[in-house]
C-alpha cells in the first residue's frame, strides 16, 4: 500500500508530514480546474478535490491511498480563486479588508472502491487593511500562488484578526477530517507520531 498525494502544494506535503506520514509519494493531477461558478463554493471544491483523486487513481495500485484537496476563498458566496495579476490580487484585499470571510477546502480519499468526499468550511477575520499595507504585502509576492490573495502560513497572518474552525484547513488541507478518514482505513496517524524517532 502507497499513499498518494494528489498535489505539488508544499503547504500539503508539510502537512501530512506533521501527521506523521512521511512515505508518501506526489503525483501531480492533469484535470481542468474549471467549474460551473454558479454552484456553492462547498460543491465547487468537493468536485475538484474528487476529479484530482479519481485522475490520480488511473496510476495507483487497487490498494494505494489517494488523497486530493481543493481549497477556495469565498465573500458574500462568491469564490476568489487565485489572482490572476497583481491588480486582481489588489482587487482581493481590498475586498477582504475588515470582513469576514470562508475558506473551504474540498477533500478526496480513496482506496479501491471506498470513496471519502467531503468538505470543511473556517471562517476568517481580516483587520481594515489601508492601500499602503495592501502594496507591502503585494511586495512580498505571497499572494499570488494562493486563493483569495494570502497565506495565513506566512505574512498574511498579519492580516488576521481571527478564525473560526480548523486553522489547517485554511492552509488546504482540513488534518483532522483526514487524520479520521485514514484511522478508518488503517492508518493511525498518532500511532505514527509517537513511533518516530
Amino acid at each position: 500500500m502507497a499513499i498518494i498525494l494528489a498535489s505539488q502544494s508544499p503547504r500539503r506535503q508539510a502537512l501530512l508530514r506533521q501527521m506523521g506520514l512521511t512515505d508518501f509519494r506526489v503525483q501531480p493531477p492533469n484535470v481542468s480546474e474549471t467549474v460551473d461558478p454558479a454552484e456553492a463554493p462547498e460543491r465547487q471544491v468537493e468536485q475538484l478535490s474528487l476529479r484530482k483523486a479519481r485522475a490520480v487513481r488511473t496510476l495507483a495500485g487497487e490498494d494505494d491511498i489517494i488523497i486530493a484537496a481543493d481549497t477556495v476563498v469565498a465573500l458574500d458566496g462568491a469564490v476568489l480563486g487565485k489572482p490572476k495579476d497583481r491588480a486582481d490580487a489588489a482587487r482581493m484585499l481590498a475586498a477582504l479588508s475588515g470582513r469576514r470571510h470562508q475558506v473551504y477546502t474540498g477533500l478526496s480519499v480513496l482506496r479501491g472502491a471506498e470513496r471519502h468526499t467531503l468538505h470543511e468550511v473556517s471562517q476568517v477575520d481580516f483587520r481594515p487593511l489601508s492601500r499602503a499595507e495592501i502594496e507591502s504585502y503585494l511586495a512580498t509576492g505571497e499572494p499570488m500562488d494562493k486563493a483569495g490573495a494570502y497565506g495565513i502560513q506566512g505574512r498574511g497572518a498579519l492580516l488576521v484578526t481571527g478564525i473560526r474552525g480548523d486553522y489547517y484547513n485554511v492552509m488546504g488541507l482540513p488534518v483532522c477530517r483526514l487524520g479520521q478518514i485514514l484511522a478508518g482505513m488503517g492508518v493511525d496517524c498518532l500511532a505514527l507520531c509517537a513511533a518516530a524517532p
